[in-house]
C-alpha cells in the first residue's frame, strides 16, 4: 500500500494517444516531446514506450535532458533545442549523436567547434522565428545564418538535418497567424534552397495544429501535451472531445478526519469559515508537492463518490477538504486529486480551467515527493 501519494501513469493511454495523433498527422512523422521529465510523467518509461511504438524522434528542450536519455540507453534520434552560450553539454551531445537546434551565429560556432574537436559532424536543425518571438532566427538575421550554415556544411562540420519553427496560436482555430507563419517558413525554406541547403525534415506543427492547421504538418509534427492526454487549448474542446485520454491520475489517502463546528476558521489566515457543522478531511499534499496554493476554495478532489472542495489555504505539505456533514469517510480512504475523469473525478484540465492556467502546468509541476507508478504497457 502506498504510504502517502502517487502519480499513477498509464503508459497504455499514452500509446493510445500516440495512435490518435498519428491518425491526424497522416504522412507526417511524429516527434514525441518528452522534455520536463515527459511533462511530469517520467521520461525514462515514457521514452521506452514511445520507442516500442516505433517513434523515431524524441524532442527535449535541454541538452542535458538528451544526454540523460542516452545514459538510459536510448540510441534513437533526439532533438534538443534550448541552451545558453558555452554550455558544456554541447560537445557531449555532438559526440552522442544528439541533434541540436541552431538559431544564432554563436550557437552554430559553438557546435562547429565541438564537432571539430570530437571528430564527427553535428546534425543541426535551423530554427526560424516566424512570429513567436522567442528562440529562432528572425528574417533580418536569417540570411547571414544560412550563409554560415552553408559554409559549415561545405566544411563537413555539420549536416543540415532539419529546419523548423514554432507556432504562436497552434491551438486557436482560424487564427490569422497560422497562415502568416506558414508563409514566412516557406520563404525561409526558399532561402535555404537558394544556398543549396536541403533539410531532410521540415517541422512546424504541434499537437494543436493537428486540428487547426494541417497545412503546417510538413514532414514531422512535434507532439507533446497530446501524448499525455490533455487538451492543447480550451478553444479546441476537452481531451475527450479530441479523442485523447489523460494518462496521469494523482492519488493520495486521507491522513485525518475530524468534525468542525459552525463558525470555525480553517487553515492559515482562516480564509474559510464553516457555515454549518461538517466533516473535514486532511489531504497530505501541498504546494511543495505541486498543488497550486491558489486551489483553496476553487478546486475539488474525489473522496469515495463525492467531490469535496478544498477549503482554506493550501499549505506546503497538506490541504483540507470539506467532506460534508454526513460523511462516513475515515483516515486512509483514497483521494483522487485528478485523473481521466472516468470515476467522476476532476481532470487536470478541469483543475486548470478553475485556476486560470493550463493542464500542462498541473502535471509538470508535481515534485519529486510524489513518486510515479506505472500501469499499462510494461
Amino acid at each position: 500500500m502506498r504510504t502517502r501519494a502517487a502519480a499513477v501513469v498509464d503508459l497504455g493511454a499514452i500509446t493510445a494517444n500516440l495512435s490518435r495523433v498519428r491518425e491526424l498527422a497522416g504522412a507526417a512523422d511524429v516527434m514525441a516531446v518528452v522534455k520536463a521529465d515527459a511533462y511530469g510523467h517520467g521520461v525514462a518509461p515514457v521514452a521506452r514506450a514511445m520507442r516500442r511504438a516505433e517513434v523515431r524522434w524524441l524532442g527535449v528542450a535541454l541538452p542535458t535532458e538528451a544526454l540523460a536519455l542516452r545514459a538510459q540507453g536510448d540510441d534513437g534520434r533526439i532533438l534538443a533545442w534550448l541552451w545558453s552560450p558555452q554550455d558544456p553539454a554541447i560537445a557531449s551531445c555532438v559526440r552522442e549523436g544528439v541533434d541540436l537546434s541552431v538559431s544564432t551565429p554563436w550557437a552554430l560556432a559553438e557546435i562547429v567547434e565541438a564537432a571539430d574537436r570530437v571528430g564527427r559532424p553535428a546534425d543541426i536543425h535551423v530554427k526560424v522565428d516566424t512570429g513567436l518571438w522567442r528562440n529562432g532566427a528572425p528574417a533580418a538575421s536569417l540570411p547571414d545564418l544560412l550563409d554560415a550554415v552553408a559554409r559549415a556544411v561545405q566544411a563537413g562540420s555539420v549536416r543540415l538535418e532539419g529546419m523548423w519553427s514554432h507556432l504562436a496560436d497552434a491551438d486557436v482555430p482560424d487564427a490569422a497567424s497560422l497562415e502568416t507563419q506558414r508563409g514566412r517558413f516557406d520563404a525561409a525554406l526558399d532561402q535555404a534552397e537558394a544556398r543549396g541547403l536541403r533539410p531532410r525534415v521540415r517541422h512546424v506543427g504541434s499537437t494543436g495544429s493537428l486540428w487547426t492547421a494541417p497545412q503546417c504538418q510538413y514532414d514531422l509534427v512535434r507532439v507533446g501535451i497530446g501524448l499525455y492526454g490533455l487538451t492543447p487549448g480550451d478553444a479546441l474542446g476537452t481531451a475527450a472531445d479530441l479523442g485523447l485520454v489523460p494518462a496521469m491520475t494523482l492519488v493520495t489517502r486521507l491522513a485525518n478526519v475530524k468534525r468542525i463546528d459552525v463558525g470555525e476558521r480553517v487553515s492559515y489566515g482562516g480564509t474559510w469559515t464553516a457555515a454549518e457543522p461538517t466533516m473535514l478531511g486532511l489531504v497530505p499534499l501541498g504546494y511543495a508537492d505541486g498543488l497550486p496554493r491558489s486551489a483553496g476554495g476553487v478546486a475539488a478532489v474525489l473522496v469515495g463518490d463525492r467531490l469535496c472542495p478544498i477549503v482554506g489555504r493550501v499549505a506546503m505539505d497538506q490541504c483540507v477538504v470539506d467532506l460534508g456533514a454526513t460523511s462516513v469517510a475515515r483516515a486512509g480512504d483514497e483521494v483522487v486529486v485528478f485523473g481521466p475523469g472516468s470515476r467522476g473525478e476532476r481532470t487536470a484540465d478541469d483543475w486548470a480551467l478553475s485556476l486560470g492556467t493550463i493542464g500542462y502546468e498541473l502535471v509538470t509541476r508535481l515534485g519529486s515527493r510524489v513518486p510515479r507508478e506505472y500501469v499499462g504497457v510494461s
